[in-house]
C-alpha cells in the first residue's frame, strides 16, 4: 500500500504541475497572439485582445511569488501581494532575475522603471481578498496604443493593473521612469496615461490627467501618477528645430560676425585707452558696454568647441557660466544706456549723481554676477552642455541631428534669466527710446531756432537705437513664419552688434572734435575783432 500510495502522490504532483504550467502558458500563448495581430496590421478589437491578456494574467497558475512571461515585444510580470506590502521597485536591471517560463528573443536594451508605494494594496485589504495580484504589461511598440498626432518616448508602454478594483487617487504617486539614449532638452515630453473610451475613432486616447512630468536628468523623464493605467511619454520638439541646412550658414555669420565685433571692440577700447582726455561718464558707460560685448562674443564662439564629449565637463560648465554673466552684463548696460539717456533728456542736460559711475557699474556688472554665483552655489547643474535640435528634411534616419554649445541646461532659468530678463531690458529700452523721440520732437516744434540741433539729436538717438540693444527684441519672433527670417537677421544684427557700437563711438568721436574745433574758430574769431 505505501507503495502505491506513493505512486498515486506522485501522479497527482505531476497532473497538478501539468495543470499550472498550461494556465501560466495561456497567457504566453495569448502575448503572442497580439504580436501576430501587430504584425499584420490587424486591428480587430485591440480592446478585447488586451482585456483578455490582463484577464489571463490575473488568473494565470503558477508556484512562487511572481512570474515573468516575455515576448519580442511585450513582457508581462505577475505578482502574488499581501496586505503587509510595503512596496515594490520595479527596473530594467533588476527584471532579469525573475524566474521566466519561457526564452523567447529578448526584447532590445530596456530603460525603464516602476515604484508602487505601500498605499496601493490598502483599498484592496479593506474586504478580505482572496489573492491580491498585481500585473505588469510592457509593449516595446505603439500599436496598440495608436493615436493621432502621438510621438512616444521609445514606443514604450508600461501598464500596471492590480486585481480586486480599480486603484486612483493615490496619495503617495506611483513612480515611472523613462530613459533615452541620447539627451531630450529639446524637446517638450508629458507623462500621459492612456483613457479608454474617450476617442471617437479609437479604443482610447492619451491623457495627462493625474500624472506629473518631472527630468531629474537630460535623458530621463520621471513620471508621477496617482492611478494605475497604462502609461507613456508623449513627446514633440520644442522650440521649433532649425534646419540643418541652414547649420552651416548661420553658423558662417556668427563667426564672421562675432570675429569682427571682437576686433571693432578691442579698437574702441584702444581708442579710448590712447585719448588724452578720458571722456565723461558718458563715454566711461560706453566702454563698458564694449567690454561686456567683447567677453560675451569671445565666450560664445568658445562655447560649441567644449561642448563636445571629451570636454564637456568643468570646462563646459564654467564657461556656459561666463557666458551667462556676459549675456545677463551686456543687457544691463544696455539698459544702463537707457537710463542714462532718460537722465540726459529729462534732466536738461545736467545731472550730478555723486559716485554715479561706481554705482552703474555695481548695478551692470554686480547683479549679473550674483545672479550667476547664486545658480552655481544651489545648483551648478543649470549650466553644461545645452542641445539644440536640427531638423533633417532631407535625411532618412529619425528625421533630427543635434548640435551642442555650453549654455544655459534648465528650462525655467532660460525662461527667467534669460528670456524674462532679455525682455524686460529691451522693453524698458525701446519705452525710453519712444520718449526720447517725442521729447525732441517737441524741442522742435516749440523752437525753429534750434532745428538743425533737434534734428541732429533726432539723428542721435535714431543711432542710439542700437546702441539700446533694440535688435534683441528679434529674439521673440521665433515662431512659425517669422522663424527663418528671424534666424538671419537676429544672427546678422548681434553678432555685428560690437561693430556698430564701433562705428557710432566713431561718429560720436567725430563729432565731438568737429564742434571742438568749431568753438575754438568761434573763440579766435572773437578774439581778432576784439
Amino acid at each position: 500500500m505505501d507503495c502505491w500510495g506513493a505512486f498515486f502522490l506522485c501522479l497527482c504532483f505531476m497532473t497538478s504541475q501539468s495543470e499550472t504550467m498550461e494556465t501560466s502558458q495561456e497567457p504566453l500563448l495569448w502575448m503572442e497572439k497580439l504580436e501576430v495581430m501587430a504584425r499584420s496590421r490587424n486591428s480587430t478589437s485591440l480592446a478585447d485582445l488586451i482585456r483578455g491578456l490582463e484577464c489571463r494574467l490575473l488568473n494565470a497558475s503558477f508556484g512562487g511569488s511572481n512570474l515573468t512571461l516575455q515576448t519580442p515585444t511585450i513582457q508581462s510580470l505577475i505578482f502574488k501581494l499581501g496586505c503587509n506590502f510595503a512596496g515594490l521597485s520595479l527596473s530594467s536591471a533588476t527584471k532579469e532575475r525573475v524566474p521566466q517560463v519561457r526564452g523567447v528573443r529578448a526584447p532590445p536594451q530596456v530603460s525603464h522603471a516602476m515604484q508602487f508605494p505601500a498605499e496601493l494594496t490598502q483599498d484592496a485589504c479593506r474586504a478580505p481578498p482572496r489573492e491580491l495580484r498585481l500585473i505588469c504589461v510592457y509593449f516595446f511598440t505603439d500599436y496598440f496604443f495608436q493615436n493621432i498626432n502621438s510621438s512616444l518616448l521609445n514606443n514604450y508602454v508600461l501598464g500596471a493593473q492590480l486585481g480586486h478594483g480599480h486603484v486612483s487617487n493615490l496619495s503617495e504617486p506611483i513612480n515611472i521612469s523613462f530613459w533615452h539614449n541620447q539627451s531630450l532638452e529639446g524637446y517638450t515630453v508629458t507623462c500621459v496615461f492612456w483613457k479608454e473610451g474617450a476617442s471617437e475613432h479609437y479604443w482610447g486616447l492619451w491623457s495627462p490627467e493625474g500624472c506629473r512630468t518631472e527630468k531629474p536628468s537630460p535623458s530621463q523623464v520621471l513620471c508621477r501618477c496617482n492611478h494605475l493605467s497604462y502609461f507613456a511619454v508623449l513627446m514633440q520638439l520644442s522650440p521649433a528645430p532649425v534646419p540643418v541646412e541652414l547649420l552651416a550658414p548661420l553658423t558662417y555669420i556668427s563667426l564672421v560676425g562675432c570675429s569682427i565685433s571682437i576686433v571693432a571692440s578691442l579698437l574702441t577700447t584702444l581708442l579710448h585707452c590712447q585719448a588724452r582726455k578720458q571722456g565723461d561718464s558718458i563715454t566711461r558707460i560706453h566702454m563698458n558696454l564694449h567690454a561686456s560685448v567683447l567677453l560675451l562674443n569671445v565666450a560664445f564662439l568658445l562655447s560649441p568647441a567644449l561642448a563636445t564629449p571629451p570636454e564637456s565637463g568643468a570646462a563646459c560648465t564654467a564657461l556656459a557660466a561666463i557666458l551667462h554673466f556676459a549675456l545677463l552684463s551686456c543687457l544691463t548696460w544696455m539698459a544702463i544706456e537707457g537710463f542714462n539717456l532718460y537722465l540726459l533728456l529729462g534732466r536738461v542736460y545736467n545731472i550730478y549723481i555723486r559716485r554715479y559711475l561706481l554705482k552703474l557699474c555695481a548695478v551692470g556688472w554686480g547683479v549679473p554676477a550674483l545672479l550667476v554665483l547664486f545658480l552655481l552655489v544651489v545648483k551648478n547643474s543649470v549650466y553644461g552642455p545645452h542641445t539644440i535640435p536640427l531638423s533633417d528634411s532631407q535625411g532618412n534616419g529619425t528625421g533630427f541631428q543635434n548640435m551642442s554649445i555650453c549654455w544655459v541646461r534648465n528650462p525655467l532659468v532660460h525662461n527667467i534669466l534669460v528670456m524674462g530678463y532679455g525682455g524686460l531690458t529691451s522693453l524698458f529700452n525701446l519705452v525710453v527710446l519712444v520718449w526720447a523721440l517725442r521729447v525732441l520732437h517737441r524741442l522742435r516744434a516749440r523752437d525753429k531756432v534750434l532745428n538743425t540741433r533737434a534734428c541732429r539729436d533726432s539723428f542721435t538717438v535714431l543711432g542710439l537705437t542700437v546702441l539700446l540693444g533694440t535688435t534683441w527684441t528679434l529674439a521673440f519672433f521665433s515662431f512659425g513664419v517669422f522663424l527663418l527670417p528671424q534666424l538671419f537677421l537676429f544672427t546678422t544684427f548681434n553678432s555685428l552688434y560690437g561693430f556698430f557700437l564701433f562705428l557710432w563711438f566713431c561718429s560720436q568721436r567725430c563729432r565731438s572734435e568737429a564742434e571742438a574745433e568749431a568753438e575754438m574758430e568761434a573763440f579766435s574769431s572773437s578774439q581778432t575783432t576784439h
